[in-house]
């Protein structure tokens, strides 16, 4: 079983992403038993065939809309946010956007080109489990989330700047 980054702790990953393989459609791939992580456009093909399978989740690529899930959001104790390559942002737009204008308020997770000079930023608009690439470190990945001790912007994790968080030498409480 492979491990993930979860709430700030190395942890055992029981969940299976489902990814197509070649001439497979999401109309016609089967679905396998357990806790799988489906693709959004497998959702959307076979949703009357998926809503009573226990332990479904779903998984955005970067180019896919997060809004296309509000009325399922309460269904998926984990959404998946993919990378298909470090430089690609998108995700961490996607990740904002299902925390801060959707609530979503279950586990957010970062598949795909995941490596330790992204997890600290993740972290901050919203991603509270991390899928690191096989071929690198996962413990020294766990490090980057610590990298930086104070941001100065608000984001998710932190709602108020710095400036709006210290209170200055000579100021008054």
């Amino acid at each position: 079983m492979p491990n993930i980054i979860k709430n700030r702790a190395v942890v055992a990953d029981d969940w299976t992403v489902l990814r197509l393989a070649e001439g497979q459609t999401p109309d016609s791939v089967a679905i396998p038993e357990g806790k799988v992580i489906v693709p959004l456009a497998v959702w959307n093909a076979q949703r009357a065939a998926l809503e009573n399978h226990p332990g479904l989740a779903v998984w955005i690529e970067s180019d896919e809309r997060a809004e296309d899930l509000k009325d399922d959001l309460g269904r998926f104790p984990l959404i998946a946010v993919n990378f298909p390559k470090f430089t690609d942002g998108r995700g961490y737009s996607i990740a904002y956007h299902l925390r801060v204008r959707l609530g979503y308020k279950g586990e957010l997770r970062a598949i795909g080109d995941v490596l330790r000079d992204q997890l600290f930023y993740m972290q901050r608009v919203g991603f509270d489990a991390f899928a690191v690439r096989a071929d690198k470190n996962i413990e020294d990945a766990l490090k980057g989330l610590s990298d930086f001790t104070e941001p100065y912007q608000n984001s998710v994790d932190r709602p108020y700047p710095l400036f709006g968080r210290v209170q200055r030498a000579g100021a008054e409480a």
